[in-house]
């Protein structure tokens, strides 16, 4: 899953040697923290948190296969 988050990602910045995805895992759940360059930040969040919500939404589609909790948060 963290491939899935890495793929979109890179396709949307700049600056792909700032990009850094930890992925912390809990027992039914997983957060994935994207930290991005501050260049680059307006890029992956897009207008009103679409582009970032819609992130969201694909990560968890792909979660609800495997029984999951995913939560991405974008870190400045």
């Amino acid at each position: 899953m963290k491939e899935i988050v890495e793929t979109i990602i890179l396709n949307l910045v700049d600056n792909k040697e700032a990009v850094k995805i930890n992925e912390v895992q809990g027992e039914k759940s997983i957060v994935f923290e994207v930290k991005v360059a501050e260049e680059d930040m307006g890029k992956v969040i897009g207008k009103q948190g679409r582009l970032a919500k819609s992130i969201r939404t694909v990560v968890k589609a792909v979660a609800g296969k495997e029984q999951k909790k995913v939560t991405v948060e974008f870190i400045g």
